[in-house]
């Protein structure tokens, strides 16, 4: 394929892709020529003259793009060493060897063109989920459209068992979606009113209305298909080392054929002899295999981690995951939910529910995020708040309500002490749940103390296994947290991680990025994409979580993971060094294939016909290793 041109996206069958269908039809003539030749069925003429149309129709294609690259880049390719070889072939009389050339050349670079066009399409059926009409309300009636006609601003309705055409918002009913098209996780996720859906996620109960945010062409499922696609596009630094390389190698390869062709015969030694070790050199020598040893990988790779949730943005990306040697985590919104939640209450007077019951009727009518997390507590007691009046907020310290004619007060200790009513002898509850990492909110009145509300950032469900999972596979785990370090120092402890740094402004987890990665290597930063972008930006690679339907985080990071899933890291990780792994493989192998095939062009112990078949097989074993990346069962682990 030229360098530099988009690949295409087929969806045929294999053997009907144009350069394989006429390697294919290339070797059946070649087949077919040399079988009569041999049985003298036909003329050495005839024979030459089947021969000549297989080398025309098999070579169109790689010889076109070699000389395209050559006349509009200058560059001598490996296309250019195979048109060289069968040219030299034909002239030395060996028709049927050129045939053969570029039958099997034709064939890699066929099956190499089908390989990526599979992994581009194999993203794209994505939108196969989609549907490919959409119910929409207009002037008052309920007419089919097609998912394309669909504008931002339309109204459509989604039954059970249906998908969502494009992205919205539900401004009626409610259901459970599962997201798994765009964000790799099977779990339904319960929605309603108010609520952002996207395109291809499945209603799985009630039927819904629902606002279109974005056409068919812009929404979330066709932004993920074209981000894939791009970094597929985008290469990583061992292949453009490799690509370095090969513009160098390949026109010192074609030098040393000619000086094999013009120099022995001036020394008196036999020209045809000379010549065909030069063919066979040309091609030996040409490094398809080590050329193709890391772009499958690499492709198949950010395909398959597509189709899971995890836009892997370029080769370069995948390809620092297999180096990772620590992984850092933001606190808020990462290994946390980033929203407060009542975790305890400690009854001084009355029951759990009492004091629970006397903080909601006073928090009712706050809108202060702790406020929130206790009435939101009461509501799943299906607790309602007692009568009051003369609610008053303090900012930055609590408030007070009336209820049953008397004042209650509920706040932080500083500001019962203000207001002279605090007891002493519950410094230990408090202190033990300050030591945990826990916000204290004390309920009385001026007479006596009701209870002790502890609150505190929930932490993510599966945190404690992702971060176990990271330490077996050998990974230093810190977090880094603008939060105090009573509070680090806590959730470090409860979630088994190695280090935190606490107090943190974005300006210092920049700061503490770079100090990870003199400690301990290639470092990950996962964040929430937006806070955290200079911190992500500093890593070497840095994750965005829970980036559905946010550009700015998909913008931010160098690998986006669609839902809130942290066991997505390790996925993403193992996923990068099988890639490493199997590209490695495949420039070791290239390379003693090289190393075996040159000097025995050389020394002239090898045919033409064996070069070729070699060459070919080492080429194609090349790309099927480099598939096992997308079916490799250890990037699961």
């Amino acid at each position: 394929m030229k360098k530099g041109e988009k690949k295409e996206i087929f969806e045929g069958k294999w053997y009907a892709h144009p350069p394989m269908r006429n390697a294919l039809i290339a070797g059946l003539l070649t087949g077919t020529a040399f079988v009569l030749a041999h049985l003298n069925a036909i003329p050495s003429s005839i024979e030459i003259a089947i021969y000549t149309i297989a080398i025309l129709m098999g070579g169109y294609h790689w010889s076109r793009e070699g000389i395209e690259e050559f006349i509009e880049e200058r560059e001598i390719g490996i296309n250019i060493l195979m048109i060289g070889a069968t040219i030299g072939s034909a002239i030395l009389g060996m028709w049927d060897e050129a045939a053969f050339l570029v039958f099997l050349y034709g064939t890699a670079e066929g099956l190499e063109e089908y390989t990526y066009a599979k992994t581009r399409h194999s993203i794209r059926k994505l939108l196969d989920l989609a549907p490919k009409e959409a119910r929409v309300i207009r002037n008052g009636k309920e007419i089919t459209i097609p998912a394309k006609e669909i504008k931002v601003g339309d109204i459509f309705i989604v039954r059970p068992g249906e998908s969502m055409p494009t992205d919205g918002i539900i401004i009626k009913g409610s259901s459970s979606i599962n997201e798994a098209p765009v964000t790799g996780e099977s779990i339904p996720v319960e929605k309603k009113e108010g609520m952002k859906v996207f395109a291809a996620t499945m209603n799985q109960e009630g039927a819904l209305e629902v606002r279109a945010t974005a056409t068919f062409e812009d929404n979330t499922l066709s932004k993920i298909i074209h981000l894939v696609e791009e970094a597929q596009e985008q290469k990583g630094k061992t292949q453009l080392f490799i690509e370095r390389f090969g513009r160098k190698y390949s026109p010192l390869v074609l030098l040393s054929a000619i000086l094999l062709i013009v120099i022995p015969p001036l020394f008196g030694l036999s020209l045809s002899h000379w010549a065909t070790r030069a063919v066979v050199l040309l091609v030996a020598a040409a490094p398809c295999a080590l050329v193709m040893s890391t772009p499958v990988a690499i492709a198949a790779g950010i395909g398959r981690a597509g189709r899971a949730g995890v836009l892997i943005k370029g080769g370069v990306h995948l390809e620092n995951l297999g180096k990772i040697k620590a992984v850092a985590f933001d606190k808020t919104g990462t290994l946390t939910r980033g929203t407060p939640a009542v975790t305890d209450i400690f009854p001084i007077n009355g029951s759990k529910l009492a004091v629970l019951r006397l903080a909601l009727t006073i928090e009712n009518l706050s809108e202060h995020p702790l406020a929130r997390a206790i009435v939101e507590r009461a509501k799943e007691s299906e607790m309602s708040p007692l009568p009051s009046k003369d609610f008053k907020s303090f900012t930055g310290a609590g408030a007070k309500a009336n209820i049953n004619e008397e004042d209650f007060y509920i706040g932080n200790p500083t500001f019962f002490k203000e207001l002279g009513i605090f007891d002493d002898s519950y410094n230990s509850v408090i202190e033990r749940f300050a030591n945990e990492g826990k916000t204290v909110i004390l309920i009385g009145t001026i007479k006596k103390m009701y209870g002790v509300i502890a609150l505190r950032d929930e932490i993510r469900p599966g945190t404690r296994e992702v971060i176990n999972r990271l330490h077996k596979m050998g990974f230093k785990v810190v977090m880094l947290t603008g939060d105090n370090r009573t509070t680090a120092r806590a959730i470090a402890s409860e979630l088994g991680i190695d280090d935190f740094r606490a107090d943190l402004r974005p300006e210092d987890k920049i700061d503490a990025v770079r100090e990870l990665e003199k400690e301990y290597g290639a470092l990950i930063m996962v964040g929430d994409g937006i806070n955290d972008a200079p911190a992500l930006a500093e890593s070497t690679v840095g994750i965005a979580m829970g980036t559905i339907g946010t550009d700015a985080a998909i913008e931010a990071a160098d690998v986006a993971l669609m839902a809130d899933d942290l066991e997505k890291v390790p996925y993403a990780i193992n996923l990068g060094k099988t890639a490493k792994r199997i590209s490695s493989q495949n420039i070791i192998f290239s390379l003693l294939i090289l190393a075996v095939l040159i000097p025995s062009a050389l020394i002239g112990i090898m045919s033409v016909a064996i070069a070729v078949f070699v060459h070919e097989a080492s080429e194609l074993l090349a790309v099927a290793n480099g598939l096992r990346v997308a079916g490799d069962s250890t990037a699961l682990l």
